[in-house]
């Protein structure tokens, strides 16, 4: 379990990130550049389900695409949306790969259960539109479910890698916290939906991913994540939970490659 005497203060994030406030409108704004930058290979609100937030966006490359990347978003399953990371698609459209991204009813009004559902759902759906192997990634929470992807309870084979981004693969801590007041964590559903607990499922591959300066719940999630499943795991330098992420709109990166290489 993860020394700590505060529950809460493991798992802010904000707190201890200079200028954090800024980092949601740069999003916003970088994503919509891109959307608009990319014309009619932009395929926005598609749907994968019946309610209003089971929809998914699809960024299509230039030519034939050599396969889908998935990104799943994070805000620790209660907060965030689809819309605010489209930019995070120009490295694989750049290597020549379709990106989707999907919505998610979020907590209180779904459980992490049913959320990881929705998500398998999500890449079903995308998947049956692009032709090629699947990967899965995934920021925070988005880590959780893009681990969630790769395990073996799940039935999705054309699923070859996942990539978790500073995920919390391990559900038990955050019973002690606040927000589970809306998440609603309790012992059955820490062990079915903790990655760390559940087996990787054969023919899907993983490395795991993390920013040097995570706070050190993360850096525990993202450790424990790569013992279990006895797969790599990377801690990028001077990378902190906001701008881990900011290297999938490079292709030339080492997380993209992390993400693409050899598929």
């Amino acid at each position: 379990m993860i020394p700590t005497l505060d529950p809460d203060r493991a798992y802010q994030n904000g707190a201890f990130i200079a200028g954090a406030d800024a980092f949601p409108p740069r999003w916003t704004a970088a994503a919509q550049a891109f959307r608009d930058g990319l014309g009619s290979r932009a395929e926005l609100g598609l749907t994968y389900g019946s309610c209003d937030r089971h929809l998914f966006d699809l960024f299509r490359p230039e030519g034939t695409s050599k396969g889908l990347l998935v990104f799943v978003h994070g805000g620790y399953w209660r907060s965030f949306d689809r819309d605010m990371w489209s930019h995070l698609a120009a490295g694989a459209s750049a290597r020549g790969w379709a990106c989707a991204m999907p919505s998610y009813t979020l907590a209180p009004l779904a459980r992490l259960s049913q959320i990881s559902q929705e998500v398998a759902q999500a890449v079903t759906s995308a998947s049956a539109l692009v032709a090629g192997p699947v990967v899965v990634t995934g920021h925070s929470a988005g880590g959780h479910l893009s681990a969630r992807m790769g395990c073996a309870d799940l039935d999705l084979p054309r699923v070859r890698r996942v990539v978790p981004i500073a995920p919390l693969s391990e559900l038990e801590p955050l019973r002690e916290t606040a927000m589970n007041r809306d998440l609603r964590i309790d012992a059955d559903e820490a062990a079915c939906e903790s990655p760390a607990r559940l087996a990787l499922r054969e023919g899907c591959s993983a490395h795991v991913w993390v920013g040097g300066d995570e706070r050190p719940a993360f850096l525990w999630h993202a450790r424990t994540l790569s013992e279990a499943w006895a797969c790599p795991w990377t801690v990028a330098p001077g990378k902190h939970h906001f701008d881990v992420i900011d290297d999938l709109a490079d292709p030339d990166s080492p997380l993209l490659s992390a993400c693409l290489d050899g598929l």
